[in-house]
């Protein structure tokens, strides 16, 4: 039996997740059933990031045990022939040990959040990023992210219905900058609350509409209490861009 890690890039826009689901497609299931034509094995590919619906990723990792053994680079081709119909793509493949585990040996997340903030809205990137028409002020959303970096307990900005048992994180990084019309989030932590990312998102948003002011985000978040926090942003703006091990 080989283990295999692999680096995987999807448009999530067309799936139900990462998660294998009875109600529809998931990035999962395509990845099981391209190993499944290729070598003829029924194995489970396991994911770093359990990405919601409409979410994408360029730097997503998984592994995959497979009896049959070939070289990193002959699964990698196999596995994109056999994924071509769908917008996945393994962009990378290599051999490691069984002790590997692209979930639990995971120590770090990487996540990119798009707004596009201009009066026409997307025509190509329409599933791709939060399109704000109202002007945002990136510079004061910075200035209110850097409040909620470090360790906290993320009640506030997590979904109502998350597993998780303990609602504590670190966030070793959340920027807003803006090249043009594109403002961009970046987080990242060991690891995140379920929809924390686009809850926070949809925080930052309000302060750059000057709706809300830091101050404002700091009550929210000694609040502990998901009701105190901004909304949801949509799925399409998010993408995870890498897992560090």
């Amino acid at each position: 039996m080989t283990r295999y890690r692999l680096t995987v890039e999807y448009d999530g826009t067309g799936f139900v997740g990462w998660q294998r689901q009875s109600n529809g497609p998931s990035v999962q299931q395509v990845l099981e059933e391209a190993v499944t034509a290729f070598c003829g094995e029924v194995t489970v590919v396991q994911g770093a990031g359990r990405t919601d619906a409409g979410v994408h990723a360029t730097g997503q990792v998984a592994h995959v045990d497979i009896a049959r053994s070939d070289d990193a680079e002959t699964v990698a081709a196999a596995l994109n022939y056999y994924l071509r119909p769908v917008p996945v793509a393994v962009l990378a493949a290599s051999v490691v040990d069984t002790g590997f585990h692209a979930r639990f040996s995971a120590v770090g997340r990487r996540y990119h959040y798009s707004i596009l903030n201009r009066r026409a809205r997307p025509a190509l990137d329409r599933d791709r990023v939060w399109w704000i028409p109202a002007p945002l002020d990136a510079a004061a959303m910075h200035a209110a992210a850097q409040l909620l970096v470090g360790k906290h307990d993320f009640t506030s900005f997590r979904a109502a219905n998350c597993q998780a048992r303990s609602p504590i994180r670190t966030l070793s990084r959340l920027d807003v900058s803006r090249d043009g019309e594109v403002i961009s989030i970046h987080a990242a932590a060991p690891s995140f609350l379920y929809h924390q990312v686009r809850n926070l998102a949809g925080t930052l948003k309000l302060v750059g509409e000057g709706k809300w002011q830091a101050a404002d985000v700091e009550t929210a978040l000694a609040a502990r209490d998901r009701a105190a926090g901004g909304p949801t942003a949509p799925p399409g703006g998010l993408c995870l861009t890498g897992v560090e091990y």
